[in-house]
Order: C-alpha cells, then structure tokens, then sequence
C-alpha cells in the first residue's frame, strides 16, 4: 500500500478562487474585506509569515493593513493599537503575529481583540465555544485540517482518532473539533507512555507535536489517514514534518506532505474568517 497524498495546496488554490469571487460580491455591496496584521518585533520566522498572510489577502481580494512595531514597544501601546483596530469598522479581521516579546503578556493581547474579529480564533470564547460547537471562529489550523479530511471522502463519525500534540493552538481545538464529527478522540502529549500503543490504533491520525521524525511507519495502523501538521527545518536547511514520511507512506491510506498539506490551508481558513466576519459586518449594515 502507498498512501494516496492529500494536496493542501490545490485545495487551498481552489478554496481561494471561490473567495475573491466572495469578497468582489462583498465589495460590491459596500464593504470591503479587511485585515489588520499586528508584528511586533523583527522575528524573521514571523516576517515570513506575516508575508505569506499579506500575499494570501492580496489573492483573496481582502484588504490588508501591516502594523510593524519594534521590539522595545510596550504592551500598554499593543493594547492601544488593538482598542482602534477594535473600533475601526474597515477592518473586519485583527491578528497579533505570535510570538511576541517576553515582555508583552500574549493572553492579556489575544483577550484584547473583539471577539468577533478575532480570526485567528484564540480568543477564550472562541476556543471555549468550541466545546458545545458555537465558536464564532474556528482555530485557523484545526479548522484547514478538517476540510482536509473531507477531501478524503471518509466519514469520521465513529473512527478513533488520534491527535498526538496537546497545544491550545493545535491539538486540544482539534480534538473538540473531531469530536463534534463523533469519532472517538484520544490525545496524546509530551508525558504519554508508549505513545504507539495509541497511534496504532487510529484510524485518523493528527500529529502536531513538533517533532521531526516522531511517527514511523510501525507506529501506523495500515489504512489509516495521516495529517501532520509539524513544520521543522533540519539543520541541513530541510523542511519536515513529524511523521517520517518514507515509512509511514508505505502503511497509511492518505497522508498530507510537508510542505504542501496543512500548512496552506492554515492561511487559508484565517481568509475565510476575515471573509466571514465581513460578511457578519455587511449583514448587520443591510437595510431592514
């Protein structure tokens, strides 16, 4: 069996066109989609980043709005910027580019941005309304990965799944988001013992851990559908992901590539927020 490769970045393409399409309808009837990034500091990871999100809003049809701070700036001026974007009624979407300096609270930030332009969805309502399935804006990550599993065409009610990773970001919403779907969800972390013992048994299996290498082959139940959402540069320039992709491609059904699976449908889903949000903004302005 060789693994049938799920194709982030052609999904992410068509997802795109079909946006650009929605925000010139948007557009037309009076509100124009926007996006405010917020970097502070000169992190060259995040820069890269923030890049990808800008060239993203630009092939959407989204305006966006770059607000670069330097490093020494204090979170009192963060928290400010934050309040104006909150109140400026052009900007439908606000996100603060992670991480942020040691001292700027990262919690107190992300708590600051209304709830509904948080389009990063890591606000504690949002990621909280995940646990009855009303959040306002799913996590950016979880929410790419699951319409990657819909490409699959497997129904996910009732499977084991497995979410190997316990971050807020990734993992704990990933799990709440599969278990909206019915399947029967295990998540492992840092402490679980005999991690394989878990991932064999997955028939859908999530890795977010950023381990390069953590999943082999053996670890794999065959058939089963493999995302790996890691992103680690090797020392040799390399980008990998968790899984080893070699051995576990010769045991699972499907498996996402890195880079090409997750990491374009990530940014993404962060458009189709800024979209939504836009269009919640345009509904709210109609006429009666």
């Amino acid at each position: 069996m060789t693994a049938q490769l799920i194709d982030g970045l052609k999904l992410a393409h068509s997802l795109r066109a079909a946006m650009r399409e929605r925000a010139r309808q948007l557009e037309e009837d009076g509100v124009k989609p926007g996006l405010a990034v917020v970097l502070v500091g000169a992190d060259p990871a995040s820069a890269v980043y923030v890049r990808n999100k800008l060239r993203a809003c630009s092939e959407c049809g989204i305006a966006s709005r770059q607000h670069l701070l330097p490093a020494e700036t204090s979170e009192a001026q963060v928290l400010q910027l934050i309040a104006q974007l909150n109140e400026d009624d052009s900007v439908h979407g606000i996100l603060v580019q992670l991480p942020l300096p040691p001292h700027i609270d990262v919690r107190r930030v992300i708590e600051s941005i209304a709830v509904d332009k948080d389009v990063d969805g890591f606000h504690l309502y949002n990621v909280g309304a995940l646990v009855i399935g009303q959040s306002v804006f799913p996590p950016c990550t979880p929410y790419g990965v699951q319409l990657l599993l819909d490409t699959t065409g497997i129904d996910v009610a009732g499977k084991n799944a497995v979410v190997v990773g316990a971050s807020n970001i990734v993992g704990k919403p990933m799990a709440l988001m599969l278990l909206q779907r019915e399947a029967t969800v295990s998540i492992c972390h840092a402490r679980t013992r005999d991690l394989a013992q878990y991932t064999i048994l997955a028939d859908i299996l999530i890795v977010a851990a950023g381990k390069p290498g953590l999943i082999t082959g053996p670890m794999v139940k065959r058939g089963a559908v493999v995302i790996d959402v890691g992103i680690n540069r090797l020392a040799d320039g390399r980008i990998v992901g968790d899984v080893d992709f070699d051995s576990v491609r010769e045991r699972a059904a499907w498996l996402t590539p890195v880079p090409g699976g997750v990491g374009p449908m990530t940014v993404t889903m962060l458009m189709e927020n800024t979209l939504r949000s836009a269009h919640r903004a345009a509904m709210q302005h109609a006429p009666a």
